[in-house]
């Protein structure tokens, strides 16, 4: 398995069968910069996407269009991006999952908000903020969470699907910080390598991973933290 950091919550995952972009938000994303776009999608064959908000939805959109790759999201943010014109989509819900060649994706629970605000000022809800959890054929199982909080059914989440490696938000204000993300692995979680994201792209969120990074010294789990653009193989 290859997994490729593309700064804020996004990433590309290749496996034997499957080229996957997890939240592709590119355009405007200040940890992106310097990427290339037709890079990041190459071959892409699913999006998958944890959440409405547009700094995870991204360029799902007109990357969905020019692949042709199946975009999976909640039931409502399918529609939403069904009325925008994706043809090719798969839907589910929390606790749901789907299936796909080489690969299962079930939706987990995550404590965020999903919603799109549009030109009209008009906030519109679409559907709960997941969490991710990739089970695949013959490689190791992983866990995006998604925009998160700290939550006592992750105990829950890791009971029922024991992921081998966890993509972590760490960056504060719209997501848990650094230390009670480290708290939340070490407490609810057996990762083998954990992953934080949702850091160093706006202003307003913690520069670095820093203080998950140190939450994190002394225990079993590996951390590896990749720069923008750099591939780690799992």
């Amino acid at each position: 398995m290859k997994l490729t950091w593309l700064g804020h919550a996004a990433f590309r995952l290749e496996t034997a069968k499957a080229k996957i972009l997890i939240d592709p938000f590119f355009t405007h994303n200040p940890g992106f910069a310097g990427l290339d776009l037709k890079d990041a999608a190459k071959d892409v064959t699913h999006i998958l996407l944890t959440h409405g908000h547009g700094d995870h939805v991204g360029d799902t959109i007109a990357i969905a269009r020019e692949s042709g790759a199946t975009v999976l999201a909640n039931a409502d943010l399918a529609a939403w991006l069904g009325a925008k014109g994706v043809s090719k989509l798969e839907m589910g819900n929390t606790g749901g999952t789907v299936h796909f060649d080489g690969f299962t994706a079930t939706f987990t629970n995550a404590l965020h908000s999903s919603a799109q605000v549009t030109e009209d000022g008009v906030s519109h809800a679409l559907g709960n903020a997941n969490g991710l959890m990739l089970h695949f054929d013959d490689e190791a199982s992983l866990l995006h969470m998604g925009d998160t909080d700290i939550f006592s059914d992750m105990a829950l989440i890791n009971e029922l699907h024991q992921p081998d490696i966890g993509i972590v938000p760490v960056g504060d204000r719209f997501t848990m910080g650094g230390a009670v993300a480290a708290l939340a692995c070490q407490r609810f979680f057996n990762f083998k390598t954990a992953i934080p994201c949702h850091y160093g792209s706006f202003p307003i969120i913690d520069p670095t991973a820093e203080k998950f990074i140190s939450g994190m010294e002394g225990t079993k789990t590996a951390v590896q933290a990749p720069r923008p653009g750099e591939t780690l193989s799992l």
